[in-house]
């Protein structure tokens, strides 16, 4: 069985995407979601339940930034839980080396463009959505890509594209974008994870 956690620190509609898709699956299991936001969206979803019955539930450990960037306890703990895969799903604060560096080629994120366009520190969420629209790019779309050390610069995996109308608010474009993130990021996890055991 391949274990999951999934990292968030918003409203969690992603996260809950993943969670719905691989309960009762045979081979996949999320096992932990972990959020930097003791207000955030996810630990709610988390708390109702997952899959069509809602009788999935998946723990939740909301930490603080002294125990992500100072202490080992987040890396020891996916470790000792045999994590194969971490995701990022609206994870809002830059990977420290000692995580990187312990889920090499483990660990994936998906961003809300078409990178390398519109990555890097502060480009997030919405801001990501209005620097599209300002610039009058005529589509935009996701990215999901391996994590390492800076903001968006892993190896990219995979990336799908939706047409942009030049009356299109950020809101629209979020839309937009939103729907492709529940298509595909389940599907992606599952194929990351399908490489994962091919190569071993």
């Amino acid at each position: 069985m391949k274990r999951i956690a999934i990292f968030a620190s918003g409203s969690g509609t992603n996260a809950e995407k993943i969670a719905d898709y691989f309960t009762d699956h045979p081979e996949v299991e999320v096992t932990l979601i972990l959020s930097n936001n003791p207000k955030a969206g996810v630990i709610e979803r988390a708390r109702r339940g997952f899959g069509p019955d809602r009788k999935l539930h998946v723990p939740v450990l909301v930490f603080d930034r002294k125990t992500f960037y100072e202490s080992e306890r987040i890396v020891q703990l996916l470790q000792k839980q045999a994590v194969d895969l971490i995701v990022l799903a609206g994870f809002m604060w830059l990977i420290p080396e000692s995580l990187v560096k312990a889920f090499p080629q483990r660990m994936i994120n998906i961003h809300p463009a078409l990178l390398p366009k519109y990555g890097g520190k502060g480009m997030y969420g919405h801001f990501v959505h209005e620097a599209v629209v300002a610039s009058g790019e005529p589509e935009s779309g996701i990215t999901i890509h391996y994590v390492n050390e800076r903001y968006d610069e892993g190896n990219i995996i995979f990336q799908a594209s939706c047409a942009l109308d030049p009356q299109d608010t950020p809101d629209e474009v979020a839309r937009k974008v939103q729907v492709l993130e529940h298509r595909y990021f389940p599907e992606v996890v599952e194929q990351v994870l399908k490489t994962m055991t091919d190569e071993r």
